[in-house]
């Protein structure tokens, strides 16, 4: 990232799984201003296609992202982000682990995992996700996994706390 501030690109799994369970809004709003806070700054970002999966879920997560972050969902519509997503579906493809069901779920143009590793290639961006790397997974392409094979780093939501000194 070349002496640069580290931006972080936040999968869906990000906001999903804090807002159903250990950070709902009822329970810990300061994360979710700290996500804000840390948005404004251009630390933290998200892309487009992961706006449309949370628009998906018509709750208060959906209410919360188009309210207070819709600033912060970047476009994937720029050659850059176009020519890395095109090289990451091609890598998919080619992988002979996944079932032919994985690497079409995986490649849907609605399913936001691709395009944030495309993302993140394109910019510079580490990813962000609670997803697993899962070295014998078949059923599913996992995101950290496409990450390992690109050489993109990714943490978890926890990581990401600690190295931006969110505290609750």
């Amino acid at each position: 990232m070349n002496g640069a501030p580290t931006r972080y690109a936040l999968d869906t799994s990000v906001f999903t799984q804090a807002a159903r369970s250990y950070y709902s809004f009822a329970i810990a709003p300061r994360f979710w201003d700290a996500l804000t806070q840390h948005a404004r700054t251009g630390a933290v970002l998200s892309i487009d296609r992961v706006k449309g999966e949370i628009d998906n879920g018509k709750d208060e997560l959906k209410e919360w992202a188009n309210n207070h972050f819709h600033y912060s969902f970047e476009t994937t519509n720029d050659d850059e982000v176009l020519t890395a997503y095109q090289r990451v579906i091609r890598w998919a493809m080619g992988q002979s682990q996944y079932t032919n069901s994985a690497k079409a779920e995986f490649a849907r143009k609605d399913n936001a995992d691709a395009w944030v590793v495309a993302y993140a290639i394109a910019k510079g961006c580490v990813v962000v996700t609670q997803e697993q790397p899962a070295r014998d997974a078949r059923r599913k392409i996992p995101l950290p996994n496409v990450c390992q094979a690109f050489c993109i780093p990714f943490i978890d939501t926890f990581e990401m706390m600690r190295k931006l000194g969110i505290k609750l």
